[in-house]
């Protein structure tokens, strides 16, 4: 037996009655298709006079100056493009030059046992 009894004892709380606060999930489907239409289209918002619009997981601005949001979001992907291939040219030169080298010192050693040759058969005679 506690000292001091059971003074902590909580009420259980009852369910929740419902996930949603939304009452589209309860409409017939007429009746949905009416307030939302058959195409439901992408998302759309206006924020300080700058259209939005949600495409492929991101939202793009439709008024962002003299370039329209899909154009800007088409020349960041190309400018990723781009980079990665000139990182792609700039390790294959690295890799070259590499080749290059090896191949002169190759070219330089074989020279060399060339000479050491001629000079050896030299003494000889």
């Amino acid at each position: 037996m506690p000292l001091f009894g059971n003074a902590f004892s909580p009420k259980k709380t009852p369910p929740r009655k419902s996930a949603s606060l939304s009452n589209l999930h309860t409409l017939d489907r007429s009746t949905r298709e009416i307030e939302l239409g058959v195409e439901y289209g992408a998302p759309v918002m206006n924020i300080g006079g700058h259209s939005l619009t949600f495409e492929d997981g991101q939202w793009i601005s439709e008024s962002a100056g003299n370039v329209s949001g899909k154009e800007l979001q088409r020349l960041k992907k190309r400018n990723l493009q781009l980079e990665e291939e000139n990182n792609l040219l700039k390790l294959k030169i690295e890799v070259l030059f590499d080749m290059l080298s090896e191949t002169e010192v190759k070219t330089h050693l074989i020279q060399k046992e060339l000479e050491d040759m001629k000079n050896n058969t030299r003494r000889r005679k």
